[in-house]
Protein backbone atom coordinates (compact mmCIF):
# COMPACT_ATOMS: atom_id res chain seq x y z
CA UNK A 1 0.00 0.00 0.00
CA UNK A 2 0.97 3.57 -0.69
CA UNK A 3 1.04 5.50 2.38
CA UNK A 4 1.35 9.21 3.28
CA UNK A 5 2.72 8.86 7.24
CA UNK A 6 1.60 11.78 9.52
CA UNK A 7 4.35 12.29 12.58
CA UNK A 8 6.01 14.43 14.66
CA UNK A 9 8.10 13.48 17.44
CA UNK A 10 10.32 10.75 18.10
CA UNK A 11 7.68 8.08 19.09
CA UNK A 12 6.68 7.75 15.42
CA UNK A 13 9.96 7.08 14.23
CA UNK A 14 9.79 2.84 14.95
CA UNK A 15 6.49 2.92 13.16
CA UNK A 16 8.58 4.31 9.97
CA UNK A 17 11.50 2.12 10.50
CA UNK A 18 8.75 -0.60 10.28
CA UNK A 19 7.20 0.53 7.46
CA UNK A 20 10.43 0.95 5.56
CA UNK A 21 11.28 -3.03 6.23
CA UNK A 22 7.39 -3.85 5.21
CA UNK A 23 6.08 -4.59 1.68
CA UNK A 24 4.60 -0.99 1.98
CA UNK A 25 5.86 2.19 0.57
CA UNK A 26 5.95 5.23 2.42
CA UNK A 27 5.31 8.04 -0.40
CA UNK A 28 5.77 11.27 1.53
CA UNK A 29 5.82 12.48 5.09
CA UNK A 30 3.75 14.73 6.76
CA UNK A 31 5.17 16.55 10.26
CA UNK A 32 4.45 19.60 12.03
CA UNK A 33 6.37 22.97 10.78
CA UNK A 34 9.74 23.57 12.60
CA UNK A 35 9.86 26.01 15.41
CA UNK A 36 12.43 27.94 16.81
CA UNK A 37 13.33 26.85 20.37
CA UNK A 38 16.03 28.21 23.46
CA UNK A 39 16.39 31.69 23.99
CA UNK A 40 18.73 31.50 20.45
CA UNK A 41 15.39 31.13 18.59
CA UNK A 42 17.17 28.19 16.62
CA UNK A 43 15.10 26.03 14.76
CA UNK A 44 15.46 22.29 15.61
CA UNK A 45 13.73 19.83 13.06
CA UNK A 46 11.33 17.06 13.97
CA UNK A 47 12.51 13.36 14.79
CA UNK A 48 10.06 12.73 11.83
CA UNK A 49 11.86 15.41 9.44
CA UNK A 50 15.19 14.22 9.95
CA UNK A 51 13.91 10.24 9.86
CA UNK A 52 12.51 11.98 6.15
CA UNK A 53 15.59 13.87 5.46
CA UNK A 54 17.76 10.83 6.25
CA UNK A 55 15.78 8.33 4.04
CA UNK A 56 15.55 10.57 1.22
CA UNK A 57 11.54 10.64 1.60
CA UNK A 58 9.63 13.72 0.70
CA UNK A 59 8.83 16.18 3.17
CA UNK A 60 5.51 18.20 4.15
CA UNK A 61 4.75 20.56 6.62
CA UNK A 62 1.85 22.60 6.32
CA UNK A 63 0.46 24.74 9.10
CA UNK A 64 -2.74 22.86 9.37
CA UNK A 65 -2.71 19.62 6.88
CA UNK A 66 -6.86 19.92 6.71
CA UNK A 67 -6.63 23.42 5.44
CA UNK A 68 -3.94 22.36 2.46
CA UNK A 69 -4.78 18.50 1.69
CA UNK A 70 -4.01 19.12 -1.96
CA UNK A 71 -0.89 18.97 -1.18
CA UNK A 72 -1.06 15.36 -0.73
CA UNK A 73 -2.10 14.74 -4.76
CA UNK A 74 0.94 13.93 -6.24
CA UNK A 75 1.93 10.91 -3.85
CA UNK A 76 -1.64 9.26 -4.41
CA UNK A 77 -1.72 7.40 -1.14
CA UNK A 78 -3.62 4.65 -0.64
CA UNK A 79 -3.95 5.25 3.28
CA UNK A 80 -3.00 8.18 5.83
CA UNK A 81 -1.14 6.96 8.62
CA UNK A 82 -1.12 9.00 12.24
CA UNK A 83 1.19 8.93 14.47
CA UNK A 84 1.95 11.30 17.43
CA UNK A 85 1.09 13.94 14.56
CA UNK A 86 -0.24 17.01 16.40
CA UNK A 87 -3.37 18.07 15.09
CA UNK A 88 -6.57 17.39 14.23
CA UNK A 89 -8.24 16.44 11.43
CA UNK A 90 -11.29 17.44 9.61
CA UNK A 91 -13.77 15.06 7.63
CA UNK A 92 -11.69 16.14 4.40
CA UNK A 93 -8.57 15.01 5.16
CA UNK A 94 -10.51 11.23 6.69
CA UNK A 95 -12.05 10.95 3.53
CA UNK A 96 -9.18 11.75 0.94
CA UNK A 97 -7.49 8.29 0.32
CA UNK A 98 -9.21 5.20 -0.59
CA UNK A 99 -8.72 3.54 2.73
CA UNK A 100 -8.98 6.10 5.27
CA UNK A 101 -7.06 7.30 8.27
CA UNK A 102 -5.21 4.80 10.66
CA UNK A 103 -3.74 6.04 13.66
CA UNK A 104 -1.19 4.65 16.58
CA UNK A 105 -2.39 5.29 19.52
CA UNK A 106 -0.75 4.73 23.20
CA UNK A 107 -3.19 3.29 25.23
CA UNK A 108 -5.50 0.13 25.39
CA UNK A 109 -9.01 1.80 23.78
CA UNK A 110 -11.34 2.96 25.40
CA UNK A 111 -9.21 4.10 28.08
CA UNK A 112 -7.24 7.06 28.21
CA UNK A 113 -8.65 8.79 24.76
CA UNK A 114 -6.76 12.37 24.51
CA UNK A 115 -2.74 13.69 24.40
CA UNK A 116 -1.19 11.79 27.28
CA UNK A 117 -2.25 8.36 27.40
CA UNK A 118 0.83 7.02 28.15
CA UNK A 119 1.92 9.45 31.15
CA UNK A 120 -1.97 9.57 32.32
CA UNK A 121 -1.56 5.36 32.68
CA UNK A 122 1.33 5.40 35.12
CA UNK A 123 0.22 8.46 36.64
CA UNK A 124 -3.14 6.88 37.54
CA UNK A 125 -1.21 3.72 39.21
CA UNK A 126 -2.06 1.10 36.47
CA UNK A 127 0.16 -1.97 35.95
CA UNK A 128 -0.83 -2.63 31.90
CA UNK A 129 -1.53 -0.42 29.49
CA UNK A 130 -1.01 -1.30 26.03
CA UNK A 131 -1.55 0.29 21.92
CA UNK A 132 -4.37 0.10 19.60
CA UNK A 133 -4.44 0.96 15.75
CA UNK A 134 -7.61 2.25 15.11
CA UNK A 135 -9.58 3.95 12.15
CA UNK A 136 -9.57 7.74 12.61
CA UNK A 137 -12.79 9.47 12.70
CA UNK A 138 -14.45 13.04 13.48
CA UNK A 139 -14.03 12.06 17.79
CA UNK A 140 -11.03 12.30 20.00
CA UNK A 141 -9.81 8.49 19.53
CA UNK A 142 -13.21 7.62 19.25
CA UNK A 143 -12.56 5.29 16.16
CA UNK A 144 -12.99 1.94 15.52
CA UNK A 145 -10.31 -0.65 16.96
CA UNK A 146 -8.56 -2.18 14.46
CA UNK A 147 -5.83 -4.65 16.24
CA UNK A 148 -4.02 -4.12 19.96
CA UNK A 149 -1.99 -5.27 22.42
CA UNK A 150 -1.21 -5.08 26.18
CA UNK A 151 2.21 -4.29 27.84
CA UNK A 152 2.82 -4.75 31.36
CA UNK A 153 4.17 -1.52 33.60
CA UNK A 154 6.88 -1.79 35.73
CA UNK A 155 6.49 -0.75 39.15
CA UNK A 156 9.30 1.69 38.97
CA UNK A 157 9.28 2.94 35.11
CA UNK A 158 8.67 6.42 33.86
CA UNK A 159 6.92 8.25 31.29
CA UNK A 160 10.88 7.99 29.35
CA UNK A 161 10.81 4.74 30.03
CA UNK A 162 7.64 3.31 28.77
CA UNK A 163 7.89 5.73 25.43
CA UNK A 164 10.10 3.18 23.33
CA UNK A 165 8.51 0.06 24.36
CA UNK A 166 5.16 1.85 23.24
CA UNK A 167 6.55 3.49 20.13
CA UNK A 168 8.17 -0.77 19.13
CA UNK A 169 4.94 -2.59 19.70
CA UNK A 170 2.96 0.36 18.14
CA UNK A 171 5.37 -0.46 14.90
CA UNK A 172 4.76 -3.79 15.10
CA UNK A 173 1.41 -3.55 15.02
CA UNK A 174 1.28 -1.29 12.15
CA UNK A 175 2.41 -3.78 9.71
CA UNK A 176 0.30 -5.85 10.90
CA UNK A 177 -2.50 -3.84 10.35
CA UNK A 178 -1.80 -2.62 7.37
CA UNK A 179 -1.36 -6.09 6.48
CA UNK A 180 -4.89 -6.96 6.87
CA UNK A 181 -6.29 -3.82 5.50
CA UNK A 182 -4.31 -4.72 2.14
CA UNK A 183 -5.72 -8.57 2.11
CA UNK A 184 -9.60 -7.25 3.26
CA UNK A 185 -9.34 -9.27 6.76
CA UNK A 186 -8.85 -6.34 9.03
CA UNK A 187 -12.16 -5.98 11.42
CA UNK A 188 -13.25 -3.01 12.79
CA UNK A 189 -14.56 -3.01 16.83
CA UNK A 190 -16.75 -0.47 17.93
CA UNK A 191 -15.52 1.10 20.73
CA UNK A 192 -17.69 1.13 24.38
CA UNK A 193 -18.04 4.46 24.99
CA UNK A 194 -19.12 4.27 28.55
CA UNK A 195 -15.21 3.27 29.17
CA UNK A 196 -13.63 5.83 28.34
CA UNK A 197 -11.57 7.31 30.12
CA UNK A 198 -9.79 11.12 29.13
CA UNK A 199 -5.79 11.63 28.93
CA UNK A 200 -5.93 15.26 28.20
CA UNK A 201 -3.10 16.87 27.71
CA UNK A 202 -0.22 17.56 30.25
CA UNK A 203 0.63 21.19 31.17
CA UNK A 204 2.93 22.40 33.90
CA UNK A 205 0.65 23.19 36.44
CA UNK A 206 -0.50 19.38 36.54
CA UNK A 207 3.23 18.80 38.02
CA UNK A 208 2.68 20.52 41.55
CA UNK A 209 2.87 17.86 44.09
CA UNK A 210 -0.19 17.79 46.78
CA UNK A 211 1.77 16.22 49.70
CA UNK A 212 -1.33 15.36 51.56
CA UNK A 213 -2.18 12.68 49.08
CA UNK A 214 -0.58 9.14 49.90
CA UNK A 215 2.59 8.63 49.38
CA UNK A 216 2.02 6.20 46.37
CA UNK A 217 -0.21 8.67 44.54
CA UNK A 218 3.03 11.20 44.92
CA UNK A 219 5.38 8.45 43.21
CA UNK A 220 3.29 7.86 40.52
CA UNK A 221 2.63 11.49 39.42
CA UNK A 222 6.31 12.10 39.69
CA UNK A 223 6.66 9.06 37.28
CA UNK A 224 4.22 9.82 34.70
CA UNK A 225 5.40 13.39 34.70
CA UNK A 226 9.31 12.41 33.94
CA UNK A 227 10.91 13.53 31.81
CA UNK A 228 8.16 16.00 30.87
CA UNK A 229 6.89 18.38 32.45
CA UNK A 230 7.96 17.07 35.55
CA UNK A 231 6.77 17.18 39.10
CA UNK A 232 7.65 20.24 41.20
CA UNK A 233 7.31 21.50 45.14
CA UNK A 234 7.98 25.19 46.47
CA UNK A 235 10.75 25.58 48.61
CA UNK A 236 12.05 28.84 49.78
CA UNK A 237 10.22 30.46 46.90
CA UNK A 238 11.70 28.47 44.49
CA UNK A 239 10.59 25.16 42.09
CA UNK A 240 12.44 22.38 42.84
CA UNK A 241 11.87 19.47 40.47
CA UNK A 242 11.68 15.73 41.19
CA UNK A 243 13.06 13.54 38.57
CA UNK A 244 12.83 10.43 40.84
CA UNK A 245 11.27 8.82 44.22
CA UNK A 246 10.43 6.32 45.82
CA UNK A 247 7.72 5.00 48.74
CA UNK A 248 9.57 3.69 51.99
CA UNK A 249 7.36 3.19 55.47
CA UNK A 250 4.33 5.05 53.99
CA UNK A 251 6.78 8.01 53.24
CA UNK A 252 8.25 10.08 49.87
CA UNK A 253 11.83 9.74 48.98
CA UNK A 254 13.02 12.39 47.13
CA UNK A 255 15.58 10.47 45.24
CA UNK A 256 16.76 12.98 42.76
CA UNK A 257 15.76 16.40 42.68
CA UNK A 258 17.13 19.63 40.49
CA UNK A 259 17.01 23.31 41.61
CA UNK A 260 16.70 25.94 39.22
CA UNK A 261 19.50 26.74 37.20
CA UNK A 262 21.08 23.75 38.28
CA UNK A 263 21.89 20.01 37.53
CA UNK A 264 19.78 17.18 38.46
CA UNK A 265 21.60 15.49 41.60
CA UNK A 266 20.69 13.13 44.84
CA UNK A 267 18.07 13.92 46.86
CA UNK A 268 20.23 13.92 49.93
CA UNK A 269 22.87 15.91 48.42
CA UNK A 270 20.61 18.72 47.44
CA UNK A 271 19.63 18.47 51.38
CA UNK A 272 23.12 19.01 52.51
CA UNK A 273 24.58 21.18 50.09
CA UNK A 274 21.37 23.41 51.41
CA UNK A 275 22.14 23.33 54.75
CA UNK A 276 18.30 22.10 54.90
CA UNK A 277 16.68 20.88 58.32
CA UNK A 278 13.55 20.32 56.10
CA UNK A 279 11.32 17.94 57.34
CA UNK A 280 7.49 16.92 56.61
CA UNK A 281 5.07 14.10 57.63
CA UNK A 282 5.14 12.57 54.21
CA UNK A 283 8.29 13.08 52.29
CA UNK A 284 11.96 12.88 53.21
CA UNK A 285 15.59 13.64 51.02
CA UNK A 286 17.46 10.36 50.02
Amino acid sequence: MKIAFLGTPGFAVPSLEALLKSRHEIVCIVSQPDKPIGRGGKVQFSPVKEFALKHSIPILQPERISKEVEILDKYRPDILVTCAFGQMLRQNVLDYAPYGVINVHGSLLPKYRGASPIQWAIINGDTETGVTIMRTDMGMDTGDMILWESIPINSDETSGDLFPRMAQLGAKLLVKTLDKIQGSTARFIKQDDALATPAPMLRREHGLIDWSKPAHEIVNLIRGLNPWPSAYFELDGEQIKVHKARVADGRVELLEVQAPNSKRMRGVDFCNGKRIQYKHDNFTFA
